[in-house]
């Protein structure tokens, strides 16, 4: 009972301090450890003992896959140069550079316990990294970056971590380290892609969403746990089996599917990271009462763990310039501020102090070990999370662009929509009840919604926001009517619930959102899908007519959304979205292939023949 009370109390702290964090924009994960840190000195409060086989086997292998299935496939293997030199180079040498100011510093402590807290300390987490990075909305190929060596790097610690306990206890050769580590590597790699087939094979034949996200549960524990059991990387293998589950989620999954694990798996992802830094506060009353009795002066006890703080992280801001200056020939290099910031996300988390328990308790000097792995932790979270949002402002980081967004957004939903016309025009039936027309004008509805989003008068609706807003007032007034039904008792219940999933899923499908979104503007940018378009190539943008107006609407009396201009013969038009779909029809009388936004601030094209975007 008094587990289940402690669980069900954690739960309620979690959620009320995210609650509070996002009312005063403060990053959570730094308010739960201070938190934790008070409570742990609360009268009443048991002292926690974060035990390393519940962190490395109960709460790290679910974080991994939640995050490895969300990660793209493509953006890792676009930079895995970049993250392999940081998981694996950058770990080992901040290994050996910690170990080295331990040994320095700590009389006695020998080569081999420095190195294992070196590898303890070496690795950002990827909680902690992702959890600051998309906060502030960093650029996402640095969040790429950051997110591939979260997920990496764990392992290349755990090995030199477990390198270094087997010196502890009676010395270890060269050639074992270089064979453990391409053990671990590699058994990872081949067990990770098993578990991908097995899986894969599982969901082809399996349609219930219940099912599925069951089999996803126990994925990451079943693949963990087989690696190690084979003295391989347990990290490893979780994380090439939900890189590749979710890279062929939409082959191997029913839509349903995909939606229930989504959700699911970012319920957990939620509730087991806020939790992993309430649990690192509540640690830090039973070790700092270790230490007291450490025959370390406190003296050479706080230098040990200043200097192992700054160690980890000026170590990291040399290794990433330096990689930075010699990869400047590359035709892609990252900006020299988005280096930076690479370099200053190196925040460590909760592997890092659970790894810190595997060092065995007749290590010297274990109680200050484990201060200097606490330290390291807060340190980080601390000195660099608080500072990352305002170096990134300091730095002028662009944050992801939602105009850009939502021009790739439309452009790309229009290119589906096509795909899928043509094959409605390839199908062969008997549709005497105009269905097909219903398809197209849903089609239609949805593209509008994107286009919409780019620009239209801040003082009006648009078409989808409108429909958007109707629909979902009149679903509120069929739920109540459902509801009211319910209470009598007269269906029978599973109907009830039918009814009501279906309201819900059709709400859930609006295509714009209850409120009108931000105004966006688009300047010039190149979005064509790398398909290559002549005719946007002939037809470069232009400035565009002040005050434009579309006739025809103006003729007719009927209002327009958008206005496009024709880059043959500067004719204005109004988008799909108004009444009359002016640009369109132009395009069809004239076949003018090309035109471009009319409203100000906005240089994107269209290409009427390709439908790609430049």
């Amino acid at each position: 009972m008094e587990l289940a009370l402690l669980l069900v109390s954690m739960a309620a702290v979690v959620l009320a301090a995210t609650a509070v964090s996002d009312r005063l924009h403060f990053p959570a994960p730094l308010l739960l450890i201070v938190v934790g840190a008070a409570a742990s000195y609360v009268p009443g409060v048991p002292t926690i003992h974060l035990e390393s086989e519940v962190v490395l086997l109960g709460l790290l292998p679910p974080l991994l896959y939640a995050a490895a299935i969300q990660t793209s496939l493509v953006d890792f293997n676009a930079n895995r140069g970049s993250i392999l030199r940081l998981s694996v180079v950058l770990v080992v040498l901040t290994a050996l550079a910690v170990g080295a100011v331990v040994e320095w510093l700590i009389p006695g402590i020998g080569w081999a316990a420095a190195i294992a807290i070196g590898a303890v300390v070496a690795p950002p987490d990827a909680v902690a990294a992702t959890a600051v990075a998309r906060k502030i909305g960093l650029p996402r190929r640095v969040v790429t970056i950051l997110e591939g060596e979260s997920l990496l790097n764990d392992a290349t610690a755990l090995v030199a971590l477990r390198t270094a306990i087997a010196a502890l206890a009676g010395g270890v050769a060269v050639a074992e380290v270089g064979l453990d580590f391409l053990r671990a590597a590699g058994g990872g790699l081949l067990i990770g892609i098993a578990f991908f087939l097995l899986v894969a094979w599982l969901r082809k034949r399996i349609t219930d969403p219940l099912m599925d996200t069951a089999i996803s549960f126990l994925t990451p524990f079943a693949a963990f746990v087989a690696a190690e059991e084979v003295h391989a990387s347990g990290v490893i293998s979780v994380v090439v089996a939900g890189l590749l589950l979710g890279h062929k989620a939409p082959i191997i999954q029913t839509a349903q599917s995909r939606i229930t694990e989504r959700i699911t798996w970012r319920t957990v992802a939620f509730v087991l990271e806020n939790t992993v830094f309430l649990l690192i506060g509540l640690q830090l009353d039973w070790i700092l009462a270790d230490v007291a009795d450490s025959t370390l002066s406190p003296g050479r006890i706080a230098l040990v763990c200043g200097a192992t703080l700054v160690t980890v992280i000026v170590v990291r801001l040399v290794w990433v310039f330096v990689t930075w200056l010699a990869r400047g020939l590359r035709a892609d290099p990252l900006p020299a501020s988005w280096t930076f910031l690479i370099g200053w996300a190196g925040m460590r988390g909760v592997v890092t102090l659970a790894a810190a328990f595997v060092i065995p308790d007749d290590a010297p000097h274990r109680e200050v070990l484990l201060l200097v792995a606490f330290t390291v932790v807060a340190g980080t979270l601390f000195l660099q999370g608080l500072t990352l949002p305002l170096l990134t402002r300091l730095l002028d980081v662009p944050a992801p662009d939602p105009a850009e967004d939502a021009l790739a957004r439309a452009a790309l939903l229009q290119q589906a929509a096509d795909a899928g016309l043509a094959k409605l025009d390839e199908l062969e039936y008997d549709d005497h009840h105009g269905v097909s027309e219903q398809i197209r004008s849903r089609l239609d509805q949805r593209s509008f919604a994107a286009w919409e989003q780019l620009a239209t008068a801040e003082d009006q609706e648009t078409p989808s926001v409108l429909y958007a807003r109707i629909r979902g007032e009149m679903i509120d007034a069929e739920r109540a009517k459902v509801l009211l039904v319910r209470s009598k008792g007269r269906v029978p219940s599973e109907v009830v619930s039918q009814v009501l999933g279906m309201l819900d899923i059709e709400e859930s499908m609006l295509d714009a959102g209850a409120e009108a979104p931000e105004r966006t503007r688009v300047g010039s940018i190149a979005f064509t899908g790398g398909r290559q378009c002549d005719d946007l190539d002939a037809h470069p943008a232009i400035e565009t007519v002040a005050d434009p107006v579309c006739a025809t609407c103006f003729a007719d009396g009927t209002p327009w959304v958008s206005l496009r201009q024709c880059l043959d013969c500067g004719h204005v038009g109004c988008c799909d979205s108004s009444v009359g779909k002016h640009a369109a029809s132009h395009f069809h009388e004239t076949l003018h292939p090309v035109m471009q936004s009319a409203e100000p601030d906005e240089s994107w094209r269209w290409c009427y023949v390709h439908n790609l975007t430049g």
